[in-house]
């Protein structure tokens, strides 16, 4: 029975006439013709640059060294973030480097750009290198960089002279500072 009384006020709601106005048509107007913009054809001049005079590359001319070749090469990239690398030429240049990852002590910055000391990862390289000069002088240069700086070793490399001396001492005063007498303490002032 709800159901029915129900059906029968949504008929009745649906037939009542409506009292609004029938939908806005927009009005239509003709398209425009506008006649097309003639617009003169623009003319560039072509620059008059000259073409730039290189000279014929005199490679082989001026290279003393045009015969020494590539004899060895290798480059070993590891997941862990260690690698290793080397080469060897024809006239025995020789030169051989490898990094391993360590956490070490360091400075790290947030993202807001606050420092911070404490835990990093750094690499820490190692190598050497081999040549002979051309005096025929034979060189060997060895290094390490690490949290300890860069050590270079060789026997080619200055060395900084060792100061033997003993470093000053402070001087010692011992005096007694002078002490101010000592006033009796009377109350002066208004009220007193």
């Amino acid at each position: 029975m709800k159901l029915f009384v129900i059906a029968a006020f949504l008929a009745v709601a649906a037939a009542v006439p409506s009292s609004y106005k029938p939908e806005y048509k927009a009005p239509s107007y003709p398209a425009p013709s506008y006649p097309a913009p003639k617009y003169p054809t623009p003319s560039y001049p072509a620059p008059a640059y000259p073409a730039p005079a290189y000279p014929t590359p005199s490679y082989n001319k001026d290279n003393k060294y045009a015969d020494i070749t590539i004899t060895s090469q290798s480059d070993e990239r590891n997941l862990d973030g260690s690698s290793q690398w080397n080469y060897a030429q024809s006239d025995y240049t020789t030169r051989e480097e490898s990094q391993v990852q360590k956490k070490m002590q360091g400075v790290t910055y947030d993202s807001y750009g606050k420092e911070s000391y404490g835990e990093v990862l750094g690499n820490t390289n190692k190598g050497s290198s081999y040549w002979v000069s051309p005096e025929g002088q034979k060189f060997t240069l060895t290094w390490t960089a690490d949290d300890a700086g860069f050590q270079p070793k060789g026997d080619h490399l200055p060395v900084a002279p060792v100061h033997e001396y003993e470093l000053p001492v402070a001087p010692v005063h011992e005096y007694e500072l002078p002490v101010a007498p000592a006033l009796p303490y009377s109350r002066t002032g208004p009220g007193y």
